[in-house]
């Protein structure tokens, strides 16, 4: 299927509040007519801001970027407690609290526990599964579910205003994490409730909501046969270290032969035993991902030794 597509790399694209992150992506299929994308994390619908969407070839690699940091811009309302922690779960009945009245100082003592790694609960309206049912689903039918507890990291929480009832907060935060939760729990450690009034995803890994394209921005771009220069390269995407291969050998890496020291022309970068190993080509283009089978600083002294274990072939 790659063969016939235009275009392979990845887009950091600007999704809008009330799209689903599924709705982007299909609707970007749509406009350059490819079958192959996917998004590295579900942003959604009441949020706005930063989705990473995989087009093409580098659909093979959206796993791999899961895993990075985020940063959110979040607008916490206190004063009201919502069933699903954010602004969906207003047109149910909730409780109103009385103005709490809180200094900025109170807000700034309250939000320190909240620093560094901590342990999470999901929101009881989410899409994990348990005991084989989604969350959300149990939770709609009014079941009781002991929801899982995770633990979650949270590198920067910074008071950015405050203004009446609405706190606005910057959130850089590892996967994983509910912004949802979060807000919840800052309402009650606060005593006065609180919900997720608004969220916007600024950063994921190397991608910044700043160098996003918006949905009429691609279209017009493809219209124009201009989109191909936005998009980012999968081996600038991934932080990994390299072997560069000759090009007999690069036209049978689908095969999955065999990666030997006789057949590296150059290492990029350092790696251990187990480390993630990109395979390029001379030009750089990335041929497969995988795994490091000795370190790089063995490599001079391994003979005829195995360098590499396939774990995804890109072509």
């Amino acid at each position: 299927m790659s063969g016939a597509e235009r275009y392979h790399g990845v887009l950091p694209v600007n999704k809008p509040v009330g799209m689903t992150s599924h709705d982007v992506v299909d609707e970007i299929r749509r406009a350059i007519g490819q079958r192959g994308g996917g998004h590295t994390g579900t942003l959604d619908p009441l949020a706005d801001g930063l989705l990473v969407v995989c087009i093409g070839r580098a659909t093979k690699i959206s796993r791999y970027l899961t895993d990075t940091d985020k940063e959110y811009e979040a607008t916490i309302r206190l004063g009201v407690e919502s069933p699903t922690y954010d602004a969906e779960g207003l047109d149910s009945p909730c409780e109103q609290l009385p103005d709490p009245g809180l200094s900025t100082e109170q807000i700034e003592a309250a939000l320190e526990p909240f620093r560094g790694e901590i342990r999470q609960m999901v929101p009881p309206y989410a899409a994990v599964r348990v005991g084989g049912k989604r969350l959300y689903k149990a939770a709609r039918r009014g079941e009781e579910v002991e929801r899982p507890v995770r633990t979650v990291r949270i590198d920067d929480l910074g008071l950015l205003s405050v203004d009446g009832p609405d706190v606005r907060l910057r959130i850089r935060c590892s996967k994983g994490t509910y912004i949802r939760s979060l807000a919840h729990d800052l309402g009650r450690a606060l005593g006065c409730g609180a919900y997720l009034a608004g969220l916007r995803r600024t950063k994921v890994g190397v991608f910044s909501l700043d160098d996003s394209l918006s949905l009429s921005d691609i279209i017009r771009l493809h219209s124009n046969s201009e989109l191909e220069q936005h998009l980012v390269p999968i081996e600038r995407v991934l932080p990994f270290a390299a072997i560069e291969i000759a090009d007999d050998l690069a036209a049978r890496v689908v095969q999955g032969p065999p990666i030997r020291q006789a057949d590296a022309l150059r290492l990029r970068g350092r790696f251990a035993v187990g480390d993630p190993l990109l395979l390029t080509d001379r030009a750089g283009r990335c041929l497969a991902i995988g795994r490091a089978v000795i370190g790089s600083e063995e490599f001079d002294r391994a003979t005829d030794a195995q360098l590499f274990s396939y774990e995804r072939v890109l072509n």
